[in-house]
């Protein structure tokens, strides 16, 4: 029989005590989430601030990939009680991610994210496979076992870049630049806030940091870069304009019914390649907006994947054109103008006048091109104007709530014409500031291009 006391205590205890282990499980799955969201928000800092096009790329990838995993994570937590209806990060959490963007040089944050806080990312997920019970919790394992091999995954796909907390050769032998201080002392740094939390999710015994310990983040506040890392790559201002000894991209051949449809095929190509602009700019909007809904991170994330897989369409194409990609300048221009703009006034920039805006120039483009019974091609244009329409429908949905986070109360097409006109002031006071890394004997060009497409 029972005792009386134990029978009461029972009966009084409160309901949440019958749930506990599901609530365990759902704060686990909570704090992963939150880890998850402020990666996505802060490793965009990283992609900017390294050279490497394959990089850029790859970093493009993880970004998407955890934004992936975070939704998830958020989806089957609100199955479970205990894990919030809110999204809000808990500052213990975001002030590692804020420290891990902290360094002046990319190459050295890089270390840091993948060196440290990736792995334990991955010590967090396989802890809660631990901790977890293998039936009771099956949709939660399953969701955890598919991330495991993803982390595992960007382990090996970043190894490349990184050697012991250093940087190795990329796959064509060229080495990053010199770090300003050792990755080692960086990688120890974030390593000892991860001590004091006991990792991620508590799962090793504390070691609270030191007294002496400080924190980067809060001593030099985080900011963008003036200007964009394109590595061993030649740069110039940009590669649109109507001289065809000065620029690949000769604006007014694109419309001409007389132009060669592989003429427009080869520049077409360059242009999607520079995508990478839209890469490096929109990859700043992330930091910018720490308390935006996590829905507008994610949309961010896709859209940032998408424009770098249309960069990378004339990447891997270029080449097989007969195109030495490193005669082929690196536009900057518009990253050096939007960094001096809000985050609100970029994403209006990008998504309601460049993408929205290039739509009939693309039209007439993929018509041109079909001439040439080119299945890739035309493969590779038709989803890079799929992607861009909902990229234009993002900007419709989401810039009013990137307005509301920066107090702008304006009608949205107000607020639209006013950035318009505050983008070609600064382009006139930013704009056209660097110069052609290469000589024009050097450099791919309009009428190079006529030589190049009439050998194919």
């Amino acid at each position: 029989m029972v005792a009386p006391s134990t029978t009461t205590s029972a009966a009084s205890a409160p309901a949440a005590n019958r749930l506990a282990a599901v609530q365990e499980m759902a704060r686990l799955q909570r704090i992963l989430f939150e880890v998850e969201r402020e990666f996505t928000r802060t490793a965009t800092t990283l992609i900017y601030r390294v050279g490497e096009p394959e990089l850029k790329y790859l970093l493009c990838q993880h970004v998407w990939e955890s934004a992936g995993h975070a939704r998830f994570l958020r989806e089957r937590g609100r199955e479970m009680s205990g894990f919030g209806s809110g999204e809000s990060v808990r500052d213990s959490i975001r002030r590692i991610f804020n420290e891990a963007a902290a360094p002046a040089d990319g190459y050295i944050a890089l270390a840091g994210f993948y060196g440290v806080l990736k792995p334990a990312l991955l010590a967090a997920y396989r802890h809660y496979l631990e901790a977890t019970h293998h039936l009771a919790d099956w949709p939660s394992r399953k969701l955890v076992e598919e991330f495991v091999a993803d982390e595992e995954r960007h382990a090996r796909e970043i190894a490349p870049y990184l050697v012991g907390g250093g940087l190795s050769p990329d796959s064509s032998g060229h080495k990053a630049p010199p770090t300003t201080q050792a990755p080692a002392s960086w990688s120890i740094h974030l390593s000892t806030i991860l001590a004091d939390l006991g990792g991620f999710l508590g799962e090793r015994p504390r070691i609270p940091l030191p007294a002496d310990f400080s924190w980067k983040h809060t001593q030099r506040p985080y900011t963008h870069p003036p200007t964009c890392n394109r590595g061993k790559y030649p740069t110039c201002s940009s590669v649109f304009g109507h001289d065809a000894d000065e620029t690949p991209i000769v604006r007014p051949w694109l419309e001409d019914p007389k132009t060669d449809a592989r003429v427009i095929r080869l520049m077409v190509y360059v242009w999607l390649m520079m995508e990478m602009d839209a890469v490096d700019y929109l990859a700043t909007v992330f930091y910018d907006t720490p308390t935006a809904p996590f829905d507008l991170h994610f949309d961010l994330a896709r859209h940032l994947w998408d424009e770098s897989r249309h960069s990378e369409f004339g990447y891997r194409q270029l080449p097989k054109l007969g195109v030495d990609l490193m005669t082929l300048e690196h536009s900057l221009e518009l990253y050096n103008v939007l960094v001096h703009m809000t985050p609100p006034e970029r994403y209006a920039m990008m998504t309601m006048e460049f993408e929205a805006g290039s739509f009939p120039t693309k039209a007439h483009v993929m018509d041109r091109i079909r001439e040439l019974n080119d299945f890739e091609a035309d493969t590779l244009l038709a989803f890079d104007r799929n992607d861009e329409q909902n990229h234009v429908r993002y900007g419709h949905h989401w810039l009013p709530t990137i307005m509301g986070l920066f107090g702008e109360t304006r009608p949205v097409e107000d607020f639209v014409k006013a950035t318009q006109e505050k983008f070609r002031q600064l382009t006139a006071i930013h704009g056209n500031k660097t110069p052609h890394a290469l000589p024009p004997e050097k450099r791919l060009t309009g009428n190079k291009i006529l030589k190049l497409a009439a050998a194919q």
